[in-house]
């Protein structure tokens, strides 16, 4: 009687044009190709177990950092350094244009605004004693942050006052939230090109007039510049390109319009 094999049960297969001995030292290389095969592949798990904790590891930091990292005040409003290290800060919507008015604008800063309805309320701090290229930085921050953009215009004129030119009316109610009386001779931007750069560092997103790229800043980021990109995609590409993946802070600091993103170097790449 011939008993059924167990499924589990080891099966042989012998060449019977092989002798015994032939046999088994077939099967000898074949256990050792099976031994080197397994250990091959616990030592590829391993790796790659080592690689995934490695990369888990570097997440956590990374969202250890960006928690631990303090906003600056500043940093809720459109804001920069100028190339002579003044703070320039500009309101992102009515609201901020009079926060900045009441509670910001000091004696000794400056008050720009593009000429035209609708744009930011750009205030740079000790202002009086910028030079003449640090006030054109900021005249092409608050043109680019104006209604120009959308509008499709390259160029708009800016102009700005200093502390004792802007006030409120002392009629109530006169005038809207985050609209100033100006009084007095302004000193003119003519012409002021829009045009932003955008580049990461320490987590945070900066963003500073594009014609800071062509002095003595040498960024490696991008130029944002007017386009026909909608601005989703406009921020997709600056995330990818500046390694900065917060896309909600990057639609939040780009204007309300269409834009041209293109790839900036630093001297070394160049």
């Amino acid at each position: 009687m011939v008993g059924r094999s167990r499924p589990d049960a080891m099966q042989i297969r012998l060449d019977f044009t092989k002798s015994a001995q032939e046999n088994a030292e077939d099967y000898y290389e074949k256990a050792k190709k099976l031994e080197l095969k397994a250990k091959g592949a616990e030592k590829a798990v391993l790796e790659l177990q080592c690689e995934l904790e490695k990369l888990e590891g570097q997440e956590a930091d990374k969202k250890a950092r960006l928690k631990v990292r303090e906003k600056k005040w500043y940093e809720s409003f459109h804001w920069f350094f100028t190339g002579g290290n003044r703070l320039a800060i500009g309101g992102r919507d009515a609201r901020q244009n009079e926060l900045i008015n009441s509670r910001y604008f000091t004696d000794g800063d400056l008050f720009f605004h593009a000429d035209i309805f609708g744009a930011s309320a750009t205030v740079l701090k000790d202002g009086m004693r910028a030079s003449d290229g640090e006030k054109k930085e900021v005249a092409q921050f608050a043109a680019s942050y104006s209604s120009a953009w959308k509008e499709g215009l390259h160029n708009v004129d800016v102009y700005s006052l200093r502390r004792e030119q802007v006030s409120k009316s002392k009629s109530k109610g006169s005038l809207g939230t985050g609209s100033f009386l100006l009084s007095g001779e302004r000193e003119w931007f003519r012409g002021t090109k829009l045009g932003l750069a955008m580049f990461a560092g320490d987590g945070t997103l900066n963003v500073v007039p594009e014609i800071m790229l062509k002095g003595a800043v040498a960024l490696k980021g991008v130029a944002v510049l007017q386009g026909k990109e909608k601005k989703s995609d406009a921020a997709k590409r600056v995330a990818r390109i500046v390694g900065y993946d917060n896309l909600d802070d990057i639609m939040q600091q780009l204007p309300a319009g269409e834009f041209e993103v293109r790839r900036t170097q630093t001297a070394s790449d160049k």
